[in-house]
């Protein structure tokens, strides 16, 4: 700033008892002062009494400033705090209506002056819009768009972190723009409301007529912007960890690591023919991951690659899949999923699972995870940015509670107008939730079922998951409202867990990752090694898991982001099948599909046992 080192020479000298300096040093302060006061408050008297306090405070713990070249900041902070504490006052309340006619007078002899710039009711409009602010939006309003402080020193004024202060000149400048909206104010207004307020308070005529506010000092970067408009009662939670984050970079296929690899990770199988919806990746990455029903529930994600031209960007929210490439947006059927076909993570993994997918897919990930103690609750916002904007700071993620972000612009169908939207969701995702039957054997018997499935969080609620499934004669398994039930073959309930069980190792497509990853990352939760392949016919992946002594070799269809088959194998022989249909139109079969009741009475509630529920299936119709 302007002066820097003088004040710096000044200051200390004061501070060694030198009288003339701190005379002068008082004299610089009023100045200063009386401006950025005033525009917080628009009040004469009350900018003169603050000022007043301020400087005896000053001069009064002068000597316990450590450091000097903090002194402006410093000093704001002391005229804010003041400024905070009139308000609290029964005087302050009192007087109000006092307080605002003398108010008149002085703002009406400043705006003499300015009469040919705007007129008196422009001028009257945006005053009282920035009165209506709350002292700390206008405090950061000002000394970031007027004094041209830097982040650093308006937080050190505040006495809280940077990013703090980004997020509250983000929320400032959202209030003052909601008070200029309602006299009729657009968008785009903002700035220049801001350059009038800023004359209309400047100390004389020739400074109002030099006063101007670069663009660049309303921007706060990425990671503040999207916190700061999330919500004004957001509360934000910086991690300990920068890290990059990635999506993948590789454009081939791994093979994965089998049950018979030992901890080596297989040669990457070249020349992959299913395609990334994204394509290759590059570094400038913005990620937004939420989480409404806490970090082991469904997850919408917002993703915007960066660049300019034909860089994809992706919104996966409650109600459709979004892809956006060369101006055209796509509604797809399916969630997104790698490029390499490797394992998509989110920044609420544990450690545990993280680890052993890294061993698995013989290499780290690069994504960033937050603590799950921090995220263990409800609706989460994690944002992570790949951008290292030169006034970010650093590139790590953030977590971010919020009443319900899946109302905020950026999680919506926000585009732009007269964008061109291509819809390929066929009947079935269009519906948002689809029955499906279940055909097969397993062990020579004859496996039958029929289930629900919604594919959207938004229908989940109303449809939501349910399956009935039976082995022979052997026993039955149901998973509704009564929870997931094992019955005998004298459909007695001999067993009973947690709600949605046995879609563990299932396509689950309302939670929000695709079904190659959901299948994958449930063997991963029982540390039960797989393999990847893609097929090559350009639709389906195939993915083998080890599992209890068998071998599940999986059909995922990417296109429909469903598992098409499930074959069972032992020592390399086939011991069953499972066919998985599911059924665009549903008006002339609803009969067939009633959602199981379900029997819990006197059967004692258990724990999960997650995939392997399929190979205890296996296993019981192969015992007998």
């Amino acid at each position: 700033m302007e002066g820097h080192m003088d004040i710096i020479e000044l200051v200390e000298r004061a501070q060694r008892g030198d009288r003339q300096c701190l005379n002068r040093l008082a004299t610089l302060a009023r100045d200063r002062l009386r401006v950025y006061v005033y525009r917080l408050t628009q009040q004469e008297d009350l900018t003169q009494e603050i000022v007043q306090e301020s400087l005896l405070e000053m001069c009064r713990v002068l000597g316990k400033l450590k450091s000097t070249d903090r002194f402006w900041s410093w000093l704001y902070g002391i005229a804010t705090n003041k400024l905070h504490r009139h308000y609290r006052t029964e005087r302050t309340q009192r007087n109000a209506v006092a307080a605002e006619e003398r108010r008149r007078g002085p703002m009406n002899e400043r705006q003499a002056g300015l009469e040919n710039l705007v007129s008196h009711e422009l001028k009257q409009i945006i005053s009282k819009a920035m009165q209506k602010l709350r002292t700390r939006h206008k405090a950061v309003l000002v000394m970031r768009c007027y004094d041209g402080m830097s982040y650093a020193e308006i937080a050190d004024s505040m006495g809280c972190s940077e990013f703090s202060t980004r997020m509250l000149f983000v929320r400032a400048k959202k209030s003052l723009q909601k008070e200029l909206s309602r006299n009729g104010f657009s968008k785009g207004s903002l700035l220049a409301a801001l350059v009038i307020f800023g004359k209309m308070t400047a100390p004389s005529e020739a400074a109002a007529a030099q006063l101007t506010i670069p663009v660049a000092a309303t921007k706060v970067g990425v990671l503040a912007g999207v916190a700061g408009w999330a919500t004004t009662k957001t509360a934000v939670v910086s991690l300990t960890a920068a890290a990059a984050v990635t999506v993948g970079t590789v454009t081939t296929t791994s093979t994965l690591l089998s049950n018979n690899a030992g901890n080596r990770a297989a040669e990457p199988t070249r020349g992959a023919r299913v395609v990334s919806p994204l394509g290759a990746l590059s570094a400038q990455q913005k990620h937004w991951y939420y989480f409404p029903e806490g970090s082991q529930g469904p997850v919408m994600v917002r993703m915007d690659r960066g660049g300019t031209g034909s860089s994809p960007f992706v919104l996966q929210n409650g109600v459709a899949n979004y892809s956006q490439r060369d101006g055209v947006v796509t509604i797809n059927n399916h969630h997104l999923w790698q490029p390499d076909l490797s394992v998509t993570r989110l920044p609420t993994d544990s450690r545990t699972l993280s680890s052993f997918l890294s061993r698995v897919e013989g290499k780290t990930s690069d994504m960033q995870t937050v603590s799950l103690t921090r995220t263990s609750r409800r609706d989460l916002l994690v944002v992570l940015d790949r951008t290292n904007e030169a006034d970010v700071g650093d590139s790590r993620p953030i977590v971010v509670p919020h009443d319900n972000v899946l109302e905020e612009g950026y999680f919506q169908d926000d585009w732009s107008a007269g964008i061109e939207k291509v819809d390929r969701r066929d009947a079935m995702h269009l519906r948002g939730w689809t029955y499906f039957r279940v055909r097969g054997s397993l062990g020579g018997k004859t496996v039958t079922g029929t289930g629900r499935i919604p594919f959207l969080y938004a229908t989940s609620a109303r449809y939501g998951a349910w399956l009935s499934l039976k082995v022979g004669d052997v026993l039955t398994m149901t998973d509704g409202d009564a929870g997931a039930i094992q019955l005998d073959a004298e459909g007695i309930p001999v067993a009973r867990f947690p709600q949605g069980s046995l879609f563990q190792g299932l396509a689950r497509p309302w939670m929000g990752l695709h079904t190659l990853d959901v299948v994958r990352r449930d063997a991963a939760e029982r540390r039960a090694w797989f393999e990847t392949r893609d097929l090559r016919n350009g639709r389906d992946v195939e993915v083998k898991i080890a599992l209890d002594g068998l071998d599940l070799v999986y059909t995922i269809d990417m296109e429909t982001d469903v598992v098409s088959t499930i074959e069972f194998t032992k020592a390399g022989a086939s011991v069953g099948r499972l066919e998985f249909e599911y059924l665009q139109d549903i008006d002339s079969v609803q009969h067939e599909f009633i959602a199981p009741a379900g029997d819990r009475s006197g059967v004692t509630l258990q724990r999960s046992t997650g995939i392997a529920w399929l190979g205890r299936l296996a296993s019981a119709a192969l015992e007998n």
